[in-house]
């Protein structure tokens, strides 16, 4: 199962409606929490997010509205005995701030914390149904944008195997595993004849950044993006000068990454319905969706290649 659940969707200041950010992948299982702010401890309660299924934290950048609720995600991890081990992200030049964040709480002797300080570009974790990308963003402090790639597959296909009078089993558990089998004919099949090729899906989390080349690199082709869209395009200025984005913007980079679908999250508190975000976002590229909190997103169904 995969799915993306929306824990806030604040910028900078909460809302009535509003959270500060927080955002939880779950990738089977694995669940990836990005920018954890303030109370998301409880919007996970609200989301059914259980504390125990998070196995990466993954922070863009230590501005207050996008970690300042990592401590009591961290005490509930370890109030709820969780065994997992937990790596968390973030920018190498931010590690003042996680110091200051994390280590004065006695909590983390009773975490199986892997922090890991990002100061490049590049594969951060690799695993057998994900490999987790980071690429710097064009913020005021250090940020980092991320992209979660599933590997493809292949899926063997039933009629294929009648062909060569193998029906479902053992000897297809050693198909997949060896790529090839040794028939009782003497003949040999590989995983190719009998199935066909399953492309992985993908994801990218931009967030707190103007416009740059290394946002549509990490957004490029994903089947879901979810960016900020901090400003309307009236407001375009003050995007740029707070390094930001318009939904426009968000929309351009989605358009000219060739995502499938965006969803568009981090909005000023100025700002009390966001109907026009959508309308705005939706003339430049119309698979656009708005961000509510608590609301779910999932993942569509992967699709075989012939």
């Amino acid at each position: 199962m995969k799915e993306l659940v929306i824990l806030g969707t604040a910028a900078q200041v909460p809302t009535r409606d509003r959270n500060h950010n927080g955002y939880f992948l779950r990738w089977e299982d694995e669940g990836i929490l990005f920018d954890p702010g303030e109370n998301t401890q409880r919007q996970m309660t609200f989301a059914n997010v259980a504390s125990t299924s998070i196995t990466k934290i993954a922070i863009t950048h230590m501005h207050g509205d996008h970690c300042l609720g990592l401590p009591g995600v961290l005490m509930r991890i370890s109030l709820d005995k969780s065994s997992r081990p937990v790596g968390i992200y973030y920018p190498a030049d931010a590690q003042v701030f996680y110091d200051s964040t994390v280590r004065p709480w006695k909590f983390e002797r009773d975490l199986n914390l892997h922090p890991q300080p990002l100061d490049t570009e590049g594969i951060v974790a690799r695993h057998d149904n994900m490999v987790i990308s980071c690429a710097p963003l064009d913020h005021r402090t250090p940020c980092m944008g991320y992209r979660i790639d599933e590997p493809e597959a292949r899926s063997v296909c039933i009629d294929a195997l009648k062909t060569f009078g193998l029906t479902p089993g053992p000897a297809i558990g050693k198909l997949k595993r060896d790529g090839r089998l040794q028939l009782d004919d003497g003949r040999t099949i590989c995983l190719d004849d009998v199935s066909v090729l399953r492309p992985g899906q993908s994801f990218a989390f931009i967030m707190d950044t103007r416009p740059c080349e290394n946002a549509i690199k990490l957004a490029r082709h994903v089947d879901i993006l979810l960016c900020e869209a901090t400003f309307l395009e009236n407001e375009a200025h003050q995007a740029h000068e707070y390094y930001h984005m318009t939904a426009r913007q968000a929309a351009i980079l989605a358009r000219e990454a060739g995502a499938k679908k965006l969803i568009l999250s981090h909005f000023s508190q100025r700002y009390l319905t966001l109907t026009e975000h959508l309308a705005q976002a939706r003339e430049v590229f119309p698979n656009t969706y708005v961000a509510r909190d608590l609301d779910h997103f999932d993942f569509p169904k992967r699709i075989r290649s012939v």
